[in-house]
């Protein structure tokens, strides 16, 4: 036994020594800091530094086992003393120590206890050694040391409490650190007072007391001591709360429980048994409840933090709501109600978008499965939201408590589906540039209360940016819509451009009938020009739904030198039309699409060139291609033009041209899964070159593939 006690006074000396080290390493080295940095703590900022050196030459004498001894006691009240006069220096850094006149009498009334305890001390100390009269000596010493430290913390609660806003921000950090020394301190003397001897395992933790009061001097002479807050989170502080509440909890719990056994006499356990079901029972049934989340949550942001929203937290989680993506992801409708809800706690809400005609109507619903009426907002209401930029909470609304007699805008009469449906809460208008874009219906939260200024402020500014989110959706929805319009568009140039070509060769046929009907030679060749538009008139109805995407009706094997000459016959003898080469090849492509193709080419070359000017159109093997080439002399193109514009369609340089004719070759070229090159020089001319590939197997006519 003995030597279990030796271990445990060995380990709280082994703490005392750590501790009261550590202590006046701290206060020394905080001293040494702030000499060339007084003026950080005013005019306290000198008295502050005396107060550590003494102090940590304190520390160092507890460390030293020296209490009872002359030096330690002398230091200790010197140590008191300094820290008396810290806080009279920052009465005064504050102004107040002239305004204050009962400072000075509380003041000088600490000093002078103090002083009389250092002769006490001093007087035992030097009268031989009797138990009765140590016993006595300790007793009046616990109570002269109460009285100093319960004077010293009324000080310090008047020095803060009493300082204007302003002076606090700089007061906080060393009241602080002067009230951690003092609460220690009372609560040791206190502890001595009632056991009526010296509590050694809480003495050696007054070296805790002293890195405190350093600790917090030293944030306090930073600095960004200003700035500095202990701003712990609301999801920290909310589970710290319910954790207290829950602690509290199991505490009633187990007195109740002992109160019980303590009276229940031969029924005791059974009693306690029952209670503890009981109450654990109630327990599960309560504590998961979300209505007591929720009403959590709603106490804490309102005692606990000067605003309700943490906005870093609510932006956070807006972003991630309205930013989901994915095949899971809800749609855009859905998020926008959920983005909002959430702000408020709301378990459901409606969107209601914005129609011409009707104003805004139910579009997207969250968590609300089923509601009375269209859904319908009304067009005078919607015309106030978004005149004033009002949102409205519907109890007020349903109520009449939100009507001023001398404010004029009142807000219409709410429909009835939304009027008669109480688990509508508020409405929140999403504004766009003063437009508006939506209404969301946001559902009754689990703990209902009354939106304020900060409610407003974040759901206006989250309903601008969600009805920028809708716009935008709203723009690429109208541009997809466009772009359909725009292919259909496409699709009726290239009709145009081809009915263009057919009207054309029926009234050149026209004229000419007129001069030469008679002849029996012009006939049989007007038979045959008849044929061959009607053939193309009919190829052109069957195409019609595959213009815009270049499609072909189908590629085979066919002979190109025969696609070469008929293009050739084409153009009735012309002169200026020549064929150069004409190899015997079998190639892979649409006959009547590659005839097209190279009837364009030549066209635009005699267009492109004068009147004694030739065109040439060879076709020869190259590698596993056909090749053929349509060359002219005529004015050329640039490389910019070639590069920009050339195959960009709804751009012609001919008067009354469609611009499609380059542009719809080139697609028809890569449906046969070929290729167009240009190559072209301005005022020397043009080669076009047309790629498609050799037949490498016998191809019969039957054998064909489907192009779309």
């Amino acid at each position: 036994m003995h030597g279990l006690a030796g271990s445990t006074a060995d380990l709280w000396a082994t703490i005392a020594l750590v501790l009261h080290v550590s202590g006046a390493i701290g206060a020394a080295t905080l001293a040494a800091w702030l000499k060339p940095r007084f003026g950080r703590l005013g005019k306290a900022g000198h008295a502050t530094s005396f107060a550590l050196v003494v102090t940590a030459l304190w520390s160092l004498a507890e460390a030293l086992e020296l209490r009872g001894s002359t030096g330690a006691t002398v230091l200790e009240a010197i140590r008191n003393l300094s820290w008396l006069l810290v806080v009279y220096r920052l009465f005064a850094d504050d102004g107040r120590h002239d305004s204050l006149a009962p400072i000075r009498p509380v003041l000088f009334s600490l000093v002078f206890v103090e002083l009389l305890l250092l002769g006490v001390d001093l007087g035992v100390a030097w009268i031989a050694a009797d138990p009765g009269l140590e016993s006595l000596a300790l007793g009046l010493e616990v109570m002269l040391r109460l009285l100093v430290t319960v004077g010293a913390l009324v000080l310090v609660h008047n020095l803060y409490g009493g300082a204007s806003p302003d002076a606090r921000m700089a007061l906080r950090w060393p009241a602080a650190a002067l009230a951690s020394l003092w609460i220690f301190e009372l609560n040791l003397y206190t502890v001595a007072y009632l056991s009526g001897a010296w509590p050694r395992e809480i003495a050696a933790l007054r070296g805790l007391a002293t890195i405190a009061l350093v600790g917090l001097l030293g944030v306090g002479a930073t600095h960004g001591r200003e700035a500095l807050r202990l701003r712990p989170s609301r999801a920290v502080t909310f589970q710290t709360f319910s954790l207290l509440l829950i602690g509290l909890y199991l505490v009633a719990m187990v007195v109740i429980a002992q109160s019980l056994a303590y009276m229940g006499g031969n029924f005791a356990q059974l009693i306690e048994l029952i209670f503890v079901t009981v109450a654990m029972a109630v327990a599960l049934l309560v504590l998961p409840s979300r209505r007591l989340r929720s009403w959590l949550k709603v106490t804490v942001s309102k005692h606990l933090f000067q605003h309700r929203y943490d906005y870093r937290e609510e932006w956070l989680r807006f972003t991630r709501t309205i930013g989901g993506v994915g095949p899971e992801a809800p749609p855009l409708g859905e998020r926008v109600i959920q983005a909002l809800a959430d702000v408020t706690s709301s378990p459901a809400g409606l969107l209601l978008m914005c129609d011409e005609e009707d104003g805004p109507a139910l579009a997207a619903r969250w968590n609300w499965a089923s509601i009375d009426g269209t859904g319908n907002l009304g067009s005078d209401l919607a015309a106030f939201l978004e005149r004033e930029s009002f949102i409205a909470d519907l109890d007020e609304m349903r109520s009449g408590s939100h009507v001023d007699n001398d404010d004029e805008r009142e807000a219409p009469a709410l429909p009835a589906w939304l009027r008669d449906d109480t688990r509508a809460w508020a409405l929140v208008p999403l504004i766009h540039y003063d437009r508006l874009v939506a209404v969301v219906v946001l559902a009754r939260p689990l703990m209902t209360r009354k939106l304020d200024w900060e409610d407003f402020d974040l759901l206006r500014v989250i309903g601008q940016q969600l009805a920028s989110y809708l716009a935008e959706h709203a723009s690429q929805e109208a541009l997809a819509e466009a772009g359909r319009f725009d292919d259909f568009n496409r699709r009726i140039a290239f009709v145009m451009h081809d009915i263009k070509n057919l009207a054309s060769q029926f009234s050149l046929l026209a004229r000419n009938a007129e001069l030469h009907a008679e002849k029996k030679a012009f006939r049989d060749d007007m038979i045959v020009t008849l044929r061959s538009s009607s053939e193309k008139l009919n190829a052109l109805i069957s195409r019609l739904s595959r213009y815009g995407s270049g499609g072909v009706d189908r590629i085979e094997g066919i002979r190109a030198d025969e696609v070469a000459r008929a293009v050739i016959a084409r153009f009735n003898g012309n002169r200026q039309v020549r064929l150069t080469e004409c190899e015997p090849l079998r190639a892979i492509a649409s006959r009547h699409s590659l005839e097209q193709v190279l009837v364009h080419l030549v066209q635009n070359g005699l267009d492109a060139s004068g009147p004694r000017s030739t065109v040439f159109l060879s076709v020869v093997a190259e590698g596993a291609d056909a090749r053929f080439e349509v060359i002219d002399s005529g004015s050329g193109m640039s490389p910019e033009f070639i590069r920009s514009r050339l195959f960009k369609p709804f751009v012609s340089t001919k008067s009354g041209g469609f611009g499609i004719g380059a542009f719809e070759a080139r697609e028809l070229v890569r449906a046969m899964r070929g290729r167009l090159d240009v190559e072209s020089r301005e005022g020397i001319g043009s080669r076009f070159i047309v790629r498609v590939p050799l037949q490498t197997g016998a191809i019969g006519a039957s054998q064909t593939q489907e192009v779309a």
